[in-house]
Formats: structure tokens, C-alpha cells, sequence
């Protein structure tokens, strides 16, 4: 479980980007990802994101978690963020529903379920 607060914050943000791309992909095919250009950005923005969070990680927590590819999640993250003509949609397509689902099992353990909302006083 990591220990500093900053790392459940980027942890929680990776959790609910990457459960943002199970959600726009579930039930859609590679051809309706290639065919819907704003889908297309989402999922890219949302994968880019959880690279963003993962690159602030700390080394501390990212050697506590060798079975998270946080390299690969934050090398990803460099080809959407500054190489977009790199960009090979069958391999965001990949990482869309194979890679951030297994990601999504890994961070669930290590990061705390959210308070309850408030009790309204009526």
C-alpha cells in the first residue's frame, strides 16, 4: 500500500482514468474506434492521463509495485503527449481493452474506496 499521500492521489487518478477507457470501449469495436475521431481522442486523452499520474508516482511506490509496467504506462503517455504521428491506433486499441483492464485489477488493492458523501442535515 503506498504511504504518501501524493501517491494515493496520482494512484486514484490512474484508477479512474483507466476505468474511463473500460467504460468507452466496452462494447465497441476497433472499426468504431477507427471510424469516431472525438472517441478515438477520448480514449488517447484518458490513456495519456494515466501516464501523466503514473509518471508522478514515486520511485518509493513504483519499487513497492514491480508488477505495475509504470516504464511502459509512462512511455506511452511521451508517444501520445509529444510524438502524435507515432501514434498506431491498433496499439492504443490494445492497451485500451487488454492492458488498462489489468491495470485496473492491479491498482484496485492499493487504493482506498472514497469517503461517503456528507449526511444532509434536514
Amino acid at each position: 500500500m503506498p504511504r504518501e499521500q501524493s501517491d494515493v492521489s496520482y494512484l486514484w487518478d490512474m484508477l479512474e482514468y483507466s476505468r474511463s477507457v473500460r467504460e468507452m470501449v466496452q462494447g465497441r469495436t476497433y472499426e468504431e474506434y477507427l471510424r469516431d475521431r472525438q472517441f478515438r481522442w477520448a480514449v488517447e486523452r484518458c490513456i495519456e492521463l494515466i501516464g501523466e499520474s503514473a509518471r508522478n508516482v514515486s520511485r518509493a511506490c513504483q519499487d513497492s509495485q514491480p508488477h505495475i509496467p509504470w516504464q511502459k504506462i509512462v512511455a506511452q503517455r511521451h508517444v501520445l503527449a509529444h510524438e502524435y504521428g507515432e501514434i498506431k491506433h491498433e496499439r492504443i486499441w490494445v492497451v485500451a481493452t487488454a492492458h488498462v483492464p489489468a491495470l485496473i485489477a492491479q491498482l484496485e488493492p492499493l487504493v482506498p474506496p472514497p469517503p461517503p458523501p456528507p449526511e444532509s442535515e434536514h
